[in-house]
């Protein structure tokens, strides 16, 4: 099934701020590294647009504004990629080691007591985004440090 550009846009934003950004995350899964380049990218990108823009145009002038503007477009299309791919991500179906993995977290934050929804049979990147975020927000840091050493 395929998506709209914007919805995959949309999706990759949720994503982007459902994923918990936490140390031990970094070396396991590359959203990490893919939502901080996305948030710098998102703040940086338009400004660097215009002014790159702005200075080619002044001193190359209009006779080479084609390139210019492709050079603005590309500049502008980083952050959109970063939340293309997050948002991509965020609905693949998680292989069977992650969700054997996203199992028995959800099963411990339960024996713990903390209130989470049921268990999905075929999860997706986004339920594990949610159920982590909710593991380092409701458990306390010795309790979720075993699940990564």
């Amino acid at each position: 099934m395929s998506q709209s550009v914007f919805s995959m846009l949309k999706d990759g934003q949720g994503y982007m701020n459902e994923w918990p950004m936490k140390k031990e995350l970094y070396s396991y899964f590359p959203e990490c590294r893919v939502v901080a380049a996305t948030r710098f990218s998102i703040k940086v990108m338009p400004p660097a647009a215009v002014v790159t823009c702005a200075f080619m145009l002044h001193t190359m002038g209009v006779s080479h504004l084609p390139q210019i503007i492709t050079i603005g477009a590309f500049f502008l299309s980083l952050p959109l990629q970063g939340l293309l791919w997050l948002g991509h991500r965020s609905n693949q179906q998680l292989p069977p080691a992650l969700q054997h993995w996203y199992m028995e977290i959800h099963e411990k934050m339960r024996s713990h007591g903390v209130a989470v929804s049921s268990a999905e049979s075929k999860p997706k990147y986004r339920a594990l985004a949610k159920l982590l975020k909710s593991a380092f927000d409701n458990l306390d840091a010795a309790f979720t440090q075993r699940w990564f050493h």
